[in-house]
């Protein structure tokens, strides 16, 4: 043993061959803290000074090689001065290029997941070899970073400037097949034969069989691209990749031009203008927001693990409703590899849920995404039925049926006599009280709610509702159920609307309250989604649809009558009034004509002008700080109200939620850090402004003026300094 620390070995073995094994103790997987860090400097000092040594492997103990940097330690590091970063990426770049400078051959063996930071590691070495089943990347561009640990210099000579740009900017995860196809590994093959590989490949480079020198003379040189070869690859690239990310994601665009920069410098002249660049975007508020996000996405998920690690086996699902939700829900359920019954009362809609599910199928086919093979099996995983025959060997049911109270009520009152007492029963709701639907019911405790979200096969979030007599056992079986569809289940307590219609809709009120002061509503639009909205309101009412969108606003209103009641007729009414219902008739805010690919295309209709002129009451002009305002502010002080009363239990949850619900910028953190960033002082000065001239929608609550007072926070790290409400 050369070395042993509590994350890295460094074994020799017999002739001289050395095998420098990444194992962390007490932990699953392996990762870059600057603990690790320090163990890697002394334990290539170990290599440096034994004699004898003829080649080394760096290998995992692990499932996963390792999975990047210690992404729990960023916030704290990132709060430090740009010069202190800069200097901390220098001295992973010495240590890191000691590795590449060993006087013996390399090899990484990559036997599962090597990203980020361990991706760079990898690329130090001379060669690599990657088990068939693992995948290699670099995704620091969705934390809002660049590479900073020599990413964006070795692998732009390693694979080409082309193919680099394409993984660097689009943080890609790559399978074994691909990185062989560009060059990033030399050798794939079975788990099983990768150390034997890695052998193999460091005793032909030590015998001289392979000129590991001459690669990395190659490694450390300029890029050989001349003039019109640099245009065409970074200045194209930089048109497209702007157009892929959009104005609020600077880290893409950032990482062509570190690449570019350095492309004609040597290795070291390049490693500091890379590692300039990640000190700069580590100081931005995107990276801040993204950062917080990833670490809110962990949180949520290793809440949901705990959940679904004490719950039944869920091997067969039912969906009782085969319209376009249960058909989307079968086909996700499918997919996932957990069978389920499709029943319906008429087979017209047994037929339109096949359809939902072939249609999804068939993209997936055209796409090259699965075979014919895999297609079929999916399909014979949901069995359609007009019948309760086999519904007493299932293991949840899942209600999607018309969202009307009396008709859900006697539909889960009649399944639930049909199944064992096991069984847990959940409505799709998104509205509906799950108390109120639980009354019906004889074993109130196997039901709860699982609100999908449309389209099912895309929106990654599944609220699982708790009603009052919900049991532990009912919530761990629907999320265990939720996570084998691949989505992220998120618990809640019951109240009307649940966490997210709960929080839209307040959203949705102050559009209603533009609309009526006279803010032309495309203009509403074009500024939230500036602001970072996938679409503005009036949009995205028009694709809820009309219809559903007033009928949840009625429930809304009867639950919180003090601040959601409408006392003047909306323009979201005057569209249902006239038979405006957005894109499920090609009529509501917009006209929609179908595109080239047979989706809606918004187009701009005066007779939706005219007649949300009818709710105008009083003409006002606002800028744009102000529309948005009197959007986000409504929305945000729900989160906080949900938060306070225990709807949702935590920040994390919260934001999560929102994020992966309706689509809240990612890039600003979700509702509470958007609070923490404006500061909750200022936000409730703007609350409260607001809410002396518009209502008890705005006003904040005496906790949250508390927090005001005390200089509290919703998270504890402290953010970058940002303008939250500007465009």
């Amino acid at each position: 043993m050369l070395y042993q620390g509590d994350a890295i070995r460094v074994e020799r073995e017999e002739g001289g061959l050395a095998i420098l094994t990444f194992d962390l103790k007490a932990e699953s997987i392996n990762k870059l803290s600057s603990a690790v860090i320090s163990e890697l400097d002394e334990a290539i000092a170990s290599l440096e000074g034994e004699s004898g040594i003829t080649g080394l492997i760096l290998a995992s103990a692990k499932d996963a090689f390792i999975v990047g940097a210690d992404i729990t330690e960023f916030h704290g590091m990132f709060a430090k001065d740009e010069a202190f970063l800069v200097d901390m990426n220098q001295q992973v770049h010495v240590i890191f290029n000691r590795i590449e400078d060993l006087p013996f051959p390399t090899v990484a063996a990559i036997n599962g997941l090597a990203l980020g930071g361990g991706c760079e590691v990898t690329l130090t070495t001379d060669y690599r070899v990657m088990a068939d089943g693992a995948q290699i990347g670099l995704p620091e561009t969705k934390l809002g970073i660049v590479p900073g640990w020599g990413g964006c210099v070795r692998l732009p000579r390693l694979i080409g400037a082309d193919n680099a740009i394409e993984w660097i900017a689009g943080g890609t995860q790559n399978d074994a097949s691909a990185a062989l196809k560009v060059g990033a590994v030399d050798a794939v093959v079975p788990s099983e034969g990768l150390m034997s590989a890695a052998r193999d490949l460091v005793g032909k480079a030590a015998a001289g069989d392979l000129d590991y020198r001459a690669r990395r003379v190659e490694k450390g040189s300029p890029l050989k691209l001349n003039g019109v070869e640099q245009m065409m690859a970074f200045e194209t690239a930089k048109g497209y990749v702007a157009g892929k990310a959009g104005p609020h994601y600077p880290a893409p665009i950032e990482a062509i031009r570190v690449i570019q920069k350095g492309a004609g410098e040597e290795r070291e002249r390049a490693q500091s203008i890379e590692a300039q660049a990640f000190a700069k975007l580590a100081k931005t508020d995107v990276c801040y927001n993204l950062v917080g996000l990833f670490l809110n996405d962990q949180a949520v998920k290793k809440r949901a693990k705990g959940y679904a690690d004490n719950a039944p086996t869920i091997a067969q699902a039912a969906v009782l409703g085969a319209g376009i939700m249960g058909g989307g829900i079968a086909y996700q359920s499918a997919y996932k590899g957990t069978p389920i019954l499709m029943k319906d009362i008429k087979v017209e809609a047994i037929e339109l849920g096949l359809k939902e599910a072939r249609k999804l199928l068939g993209k997936q086919l055209e796409r090259g995404k699965l075979s014919q093979e895999r297609l079929a099996e999916v399909l014979g995983n949901i069995r359609p039925t007009l019948s309760y025959g086999d519904f007493d060997s299932v293991d949840i049911v899942v209600e999607a049926v018309v969202e009307n109270p009396k008709i859900k009520g006697a539909v889960l009152q009649e399944v639930e006599s049909r199944i064992s007492e096991q069984t847990v029963l959940a409505s799709n709701t998104s509205t509906i009280s799950i108390d109120r639907l639980a009354a019906g019911l004889s074993r109130p405790e196997n039901f709860c709610g699982m609100h999908f979200f449309n389209p099912v096969h895309r929106m990654p979030l599944v609220e699982v509702i708790r009603g009052a007599k919900t049991s532990d056992k009912a919530v761990a079986a629907t999320v265990a159920y939720a996570r084998q569809m691949g989505k992220t289940p998120i618990v809640v307590n019951d109240c009307p609307g649940f966490l997210v219609n709960r929080v839209l809709f307040p959203y949705f009120g102050g559009f209603s309250s533009l609309a009526a002061h006279g803010v032309d509503f495309e203009r509403a639009d074009k500024i939230m989604e500036r602001f970072g909205w996938p679409m503005g309101p009036a949009y995205l009412l028009d694709v809820v649809g009309i219809d559903t969108s007033v009928h949840a606003g009625d429930v809304m209103a009867e639950g919180f009558p003090d601040r959601m009641a409408q006392r003047d007729k909306s323009a979201i009414q005057i569209m249902l009034e006239n038979e405006r219902l957005g894109q499920k008739n090609g009529r509501g805010f917009y006209r929609y004509e179908e595109d080239r690919k047979g989706k809606p295309k918004k187009l701009h209709d005066d007779e939706a002008h005219r007649l949300v002129s009818e709710v105008v009451t009083e003409q006002r002009e606002l800028g744009d700080d102000e529309i948005i305002a009197r959007m986000m502010v409504p929305l945000c002080m729900e989160t906080v109200r949900c938060l306070e009363e225990g709807i949702v239990g935590s920040a994390a949850e919260a934001d999560m939620a929102l994020i992966y619900g309706i689509g809240f910028p990612p890039f600003r953190g979700g509702a509470l850090r958007y609070i923490d960033a404006l500061g909750v002082g200022e936000f409730v000065a703007q609350a409260e402004r607001l809410a002396d001239e518009l209502g008890a929608l705005y006003a904040p609550t005496s906790r949250l003026r508390e927090m005001a007072a005390n200089g509290e926070r919703f998270y504890a790290e402290t953010p970058a300094t940002q303008d939250a409400g500007r465009v």
